[in-house]
Protein backbone atom coordinates (compact mmCIF):
# COMPACT_ATOMS: atom_id res chain seq x y z
CA UNK A 1 0.00 0.00 0.00
CA UNK A 2 2.79 2.40 0.85
CA UNK A 3 4.40 1.78 -2.55
CA UNK A 4 1.11 2.49 -4.31
CA UNK A 5 0.66 5.69 -2.32
CA UNK A 6 4.19 6.77 -3.23
CA UNK A 7 3.53 5.96 -6.91
CA UNK A 8 0.33 7.99 -6.79
CA UNK A 9 2.17 10.91 -5.19
CA UNK A 10 4.87 10.76 -7.87
CA UNK A 11 2.29 10.63 -10.65
CA UNK A 12 0.52 13.61 -9.12
CA UNK A 13 3.78 15.56 -8.97
CA UNK A 14 4.58 14.60 -12.54
CA UNK A 15 1.14 15.74 -13.69
CA UNK A 16 1.52 19.05 -11.89
CA UNK A 17 4.97 19.56 -13.38
CA UNK A 18 3.81 18.76 -16.90
CA UNK A 19 0.83 21.09 -16.55
CA UNK A 20 3.09 23.92 -15.36
CA UNK A 21 5.49 23.35 -18.25
CA UNK A 22 2.65 23.32 -20.76
CA UNK A 23 1.14 26.49 -19.25
CA UNK A 24 4.54 28.23 -19.46
CA UNK A 25 4.97 27.17 -23.09
CA UNK A 26 1.47 28.41 -23.97
CA UNK A 27 2.26 31.73 -22.30
CA UNK A 28 5.53 32.06 -24.25
CA UNK A 29 3.76 31.28 -27.53
CA UNK A 30 1.06 33.82 -26.75
CA UNK A 31 3.69 36.47 -26.01
CA UNK A 32 5.49 35.64 -29.26
CA UNK A 33 2.24 35.88 -31.25
CA UNK A 34 1.43 39.23 -29.66
CA UNK A 35 4.94 40.54 -30.38
CA UNK A 36 4.85 39.34 -34.01
CA UNK A 37 1.21 39.47 -35.19
CA UNK A 38 2.02 39.75 -38.91
CA UNK A 39 4.46 36.84 -38.78
CA UNK A 40 2.00 34.79 -36.73
CA UNK A 41 -0.63 35.38 -39.43
CA UNK A 42 1.85 34.44 -42.14
CA UNK A 43 2.65 31.24 -40.22
CA UNK A 44 -1.07 30.41 -40.12
CA UNK A 45 -1.41 30.91 -43.88
CA UNK A 46 1.72 28.86 -44.54
CA UNK A 47 0.47 26.05 -42.27
CA UNK A 48 -2.85 25.99 -44.13
CA UNK A 49 -1.06 25.91 -47.50
CA UNK A 50 1.27 23.12 -46.39
CA UNK A 51 -1.70 21.19 -45.03
CA UNK A 52 -3.20 21.23 -48.53
CA UNK A 53 0.15 19.99 -49.88
CA UNK A 54 0.18 17.30 -47.20
CA UNK A 55 -3.29 16.11 -48.23
CA UNK A 56 -2.18 15.73 -51.86
CA UNK A 57 0.97 13.96 -50.73
CA UNK A 58 -1.02 11.56 -48.54
CA UNK A 59 -3.39 10.82 -51.42
CA UNK A 60 -0.46 9.89 -53.68
CA UNK A 61 1.14 7.87 -50.91
CA UNK A 62 -2.02 5.92 -50.09
CA UNK A 63 -2.63 5.23 -53.78
CA UNK A 64 0.83 3.73 -54.02
CA UNK A 65 0.27 1.69 -50.85
CA UNK A 66 -2.98 0.31 -52.21
CA UNK A 67 -1.39 -0.48 -55.58
CA UNK A 68 1.73 -2.19 -54.20
CA UNK A 69 0.77 -3.55 -50.78
CA UNK A 70 0.98 -7.19 -51.89
CA UNK A 71 4.45 -6.57 -53.30
CA UNK A 72 5.48 -4.83 -50.08
CA UNK A 73 4.38 -7.80 -47.99
CA UNK A 74 6.31 -10.23 -50.17
CA UNK A 75 9.40 -8.16 -50.83
CA UNK A 76 11.40 -6.24 -48.27
CA UNK A 77 13.15 -4.24 -51.02
CA UNK A 78 9.89 -2.67 -52.23
CA UNK A 79 8.84 -1.84 -48.67
CA UNK A 80 12.23 -0.26 -47.95
CA UNK A 81 12.04 1.77 -51.16
CA UNK A 82 8.59 3.00 -50.18
CA UNK A 83 9.66 3.97 -46.66
CA UNK A 84 12.81 5.68 -47.97
CA UNK A 85 10.80 7.65 -50.52
CA UNK A 86 7.88 8.74 -48.34
CA UNK A 87 8.95 8.42 -44.70
CA UNK A 88 11.48 11.23 -44.21
CA UNK A 89 9.59 13.69 -46.38
CA UNK A 90 6.33 13.03 -44.53
CA UNK A 91 8.02 13.31 -41.13
CA UNK A 92 9.68 16.61 -42.04
CA UNK A 93 6.51 18.01 -43.58
CA UNK A 94 4.55 17.12 -40.44
CA UNK A 95 7.20 18.80 -38.28
CA UNK A 96 7.14 22.02 -40.31
CA UNK A 97 3.34 22.14 -40.27
CA UNK A 98 3.34 21.62 -36.51
CA UNK A 99 5.82 24.44 -35.91
CA UNK A 100 3.92 26.83 -38.18
CA UNK A 101 0.61 25.93 -36.53
CA UNK A 102 2.05 26.50 -33.06
CA UNK A 103 3.44 29.89 -34.05
CA UNK A 104 0.31 30.96 -35.89
CA UNK A 105 -2.13 33.44 -34.49
CA UNK A 106 -4.87 30.78 -34.34
CA UNK A 107 -3.80 27.56 -32.70
CA UNK A 108 -4.57 24.34 -34.55
CA UNK A 109 -6.17 21.82 -32.16
CA UNK A 110 -5.10 18.89 -34.36
CA UNK A 111 -1.45 19.82 -33.92
CA UNK A 112 -1.32 21.16 -30.36
CA UNK A 113 -1.95 19.58 -26.99
CA UNK A 114 -4.32 21.08 -24.47
CA UNK A 115 -4.33 20.34 -20.77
Amino acid sequence: MAAQDRTNDLLEELGTSLAATQKQRASELSQWRNAHPALAGACREAAEALTRVQIEYLERMTDEINDTSDDMVEGEFILNEFVDRYGPRLAHLNGVIQVLAQLSSVSNPANTQHG
